[in-house]
């Protein structure tokens, strides 16, 4: 994931020259994304009725970003499945059974960042490489870029949210139950939900 210039200006009669906020520009670097004020979760129907959400506790990733070139940045994510939290443990167990998951013979989700692209405004997409159970599938997850800012300890921090709905089937995930009334008990369709904070890791001498 990656966090990408506000709006460039040009003016009309120089269509190729693009005038670059200096302020955004110095956000170039590489940043390491703080797990303890970021949320990686995901929203699913339960019964036809309902929604279930939860989140994944355990992950970590790195972002390099250009402020200046959106296409210049990159992420890598990796989420332990281990970790996954829906608030009932029963539940949980299942998910990391077999029948979902199987975080025993794959304890890893993992993205790739492939491709980054300014939309417009503050809104970006950056399309990769989604692995789970030994799968890998293209993914493109729409972003909105929060701001910067420096924290009271001196951090660097960027912020983005964002969002992707994915077809959990697309990656092996098919376990399903029938419903007496008709339908299923968990929809194939999940929307992933990416809350992030990063930090931006001290120039090397």
């Amino acid at each position: 994931m990656a966090l990408f210039n506000r709006k460039s200006t040009a003016t009309p009669s120089t269509p190729a020259t693009v005038a670059v906020d200096p302020a955004l520009t110095a956000l170039t670097g590489e940043y390491t994304i703080d797990p303890a004020h970021s949320s990686i979760g995901f929203t699913v129907r339960h019964a036809m009725v309902t929604n279930v959400r939860g989140s994944f506790g355990d992950h970590e990733g790195s972002l390099t970003l250009d402020g200046a070139d959106p296409k210049n940045s990159a992420a890598s994510i990796d989420i332990k499945i281990a970790s996954v939290d829906t608030g009932i443990a029963d539940r949980d167990g299942h998910l990391v059974s077999g029948d979902f998951f199987d975080a025993e013979k794959f304890p890893l989700m993992t993205f790739r960042s492939t491709q980054a692209e300014q939309l417009g405004g503050d809104k970006y997409r950056i399309t990769g490489d989604l692995t789970i159970k030994d799968v890998t599938r293209p993914l493109a997850i729409d972003l909105e870029f929060n701001g910067s800012a420096t924290d009271v300890y001196g951090n660097e921090r960027v912020g983005f949210e964002g969002s992707a709905d994915i077809l959990r089937s697309d990656w092996g995930l098919t376990w399903n139950a029938a419903l007496e009334t008709g339908g299923v008990m968990v929809s194939d369709k999940v929307k992933l939900n990416f809350d992030i904070s990063a930090i931006k890791a001290a120039p090397q001498a």
